[in-house]
């Protein structure tokens, strides 16, 4: 049904791309592919596709990070034509199609994603190096199994699962937010219009007034908000709650997400217990977390930074966000925070700085030689910073950051959005760059970018043999990128989060058209809106009120 009301054919069991016209004398067919299956609208065909035996096998992506997360390929550069004349969604009546709403897809419901197997036939697959068409993607027990050309596993899997076609939708990598906190939720508001330095004025009252419940709950709806804008991954960077961090892990678990939980440790305590207390669980991954340099010793930060790379976890540590925290480091240390760590012996891949506003070249170049990686977190630098991260110098470096919100707005596209857009503001007007990245970089620092940061590279962040089936689904059929003419640029700037249909972690739907499938979300909200404000009164929190 969905087929015919987009004005194409019904397509036959095995043959993902429709009837194959013929080739013209010259080699080229009408639709304007090459033999070698490259369109002028730059999406490839599965012949075109190199790494589709790799992708099937589990063997890593050309232009793998060896520490398991991506390298910089422009993955998503020359998408063009998606839905234009000619192009995947182009063609008589599809501009009927554009303009349906979202049940010009009736066919397509949440039990399609139940039980332990599902065959998914999109139109557009993101790969790693670049989106494709005519592929299809198996998950089995919450992986991706296989991932190639549609025709192969069709004929493949014709025993079962029987094939789920989605057409008019893009199958996409979950974003990753690399630096959240999941216990400030009930304050946000509260640090609208404040000065940049407000974690003593806002943030640790705040925490400070938290319960196990309320602890719970603030990240329950944290995780929920994530959700529902597309975050398959959360890193929270530690709380300063007088709770277990095991209440903030039960509602991240409750909720769906995958999430790195952070464990402040600035004493010197605690940390091969944390560690230990949630290694090999599937959802929630450990970390260790310092707020800031300053809060603890020399000493204490080593030890742990070298626990973290024994570990296989990440040390979460702010670091270069604010001008007062830099001068308070200059003060005592005699060294600007990043180099401090670098001058300590802390800054490796296991090192994740958040922030890492305001660096001078030679803390720029540590990072990259050390292969330490920062969080970018652009929505923060404009609600509370002085200043904006320089990404796009950080990838010139080779310097590994993923994108975080640091608790401003659970929105993927939004923050892509910002990313590019602060970039460009901030750096790009400057020096007569138009492009700053353009969408792909951003795309790419959103999701495995985030994941290698989080050292989770491994696990999540790509669509590929043996990563945790951790996407989104997305409808292309909209207004918003109709006509199309490059994928990656048009979903950093004009797609939204009404367009994703389902969030899928670890293989189970989490979201299903904005909302849970499978718990009361509205509860949650209503018993949040109760308790937010009697924490916030609790928390006497300082606001400076402009005049």
């Amino acid at each position: 049904m969905a087929n015919e009301q987009r004005g194409r054919e019904p397509q036959e069991a095995g043959a993902p791309g429709g009837c194959p016209d013929a080739e013209r004398p010259d080699g080229e067919r009408p639709d304007g592919e090459r033999p070698d299956g490259e369109r002028p609208d730059g999406i490839r065909s599965a012949a075109a596709h190199d790494g589709a035996s790799d992708a099937a096998s589990g063997a890593a992506p050309e232009g793998a990070d060896p520490r398991g997360g991506l390298g910089r390929r422009g993955f998503l550069a020359g998408v063009a034509g998606l839905t234009g004349a000619g192009g995947l969604l182009g063609g008589p009546g599809a501009g009927t199609a554009s303009a349906q709403p979202r049940d010009a897809h009736p066919a397509l419901r949440p039990d399609h994603f139940a039980g332990p197997r599902q065959l998914l036939v999109p139109d557009v697959v993101l790969l790693p190096d670049g989106p494709v068409r005519d592929h299809a993607v198996l998950v089995e027990h919450g992986t991706f199994r296989e991932v190639g050309p549609a025709a192969r596993l069709l004929a493949a899997h014709r025993a079962g699962p029987a094939p789920i076609r989605l057409p008019g939708h893009l199958l996409m990598p979950g974003f990753v937010d690399a630096h959240h906190h999941l216990t400030q939720g009930f304050g946000k508001a509260q640090s609208f219009g404040q000065p940049s330095e407000i974690f003593k004025t806002v943030w640790e009252p705040l925490e400070h007034a938290l319960d196990e419940e309320s602890a719970y709950l603030s990240a329950k709806l944290a995780a929920l908000e994530a959700l529902r804008g597309g975050f398959t991954t959360v890193a929270d960077a530690g709380t300063r709650a007088p709770v277990d961090v095991a209440a903030i892990a039960q509602g991240t678990e409750e909720a769906g997400i995958r999430c790195v939980l952070g464990k402040i440790v600035s004493a010197g305590t605690g940390g091969p217990a944390h560690l230990a207390r949630w290694h090999g669980h599937p959802l929630v991954h450990p970390s260790l977390a310092i707020a800031v340099p300053e809060d603890a010793t020399g000493p204490v930060i080593k030890r742990t930074a070298d626990l973290c790379a024994e570990a296989g976890a990440v040390l979460q540590i702010h670091v270069n966000e604010h001008l007062a925290s830099v001068e308070r480091s200059l003060k005592s240390v005699g060294r600007r925070p990043v180099d401090y760590l670098h001058h300590l012996g802390a800054l490796g891949p296991h090192t994740l700085g958040a922030h890492a506003t305001l660096l001078t070249p030679t803390e720029m170049r540590q990072l990259a030689d050390t292969g330490a990686a920062i969080s970018y977190n652009p929505v923060a630098s404009a609600w509370k910073g002085n200043a904006v991260a320089h990404a796009t110098m950080l990838a010139a470096l080779g310097v590994r950051f993923g994108t975080g919100t640091d608790g401003t707005r659970g929105d993927g596209f939004r923050l892509v959005d910002a990313a590019e857009t602060a970039q460009r503001l901030a750096y790009g007007l400057a020096s007569g760059d138009s492009v700053c990245g353009a969408g792909h970089l951003w795309l790419e620092h959103a999701t495995a970018g985030g994941a290698d940061a989080l050292g989770l590279g491994r696990v999540t962040g790509r669509i590929a043999a043996g990563q945790a089936a951790d996407y989104l689904l997305v409808d292309l059929a909209v207004p918003e990128l109709t006509p199309s003419y490059d994928l990656g640029w048009e979903l950093v700037r004009l797609a939204g989060r009404d367009q994703i249909r389902a969030v899928v972690v670890g293989g189970r739907l989490r979201i299903w058209e904005g909302w849970p499938p499978d718990w009361d979300a509205r509860a949650l909200i209503a018993r949040a809106a109760t308790v937010g404000p009697e924490v916030v009164a609790r928390a006497k929190i300082q606001r400076v009120e402009p005049r």
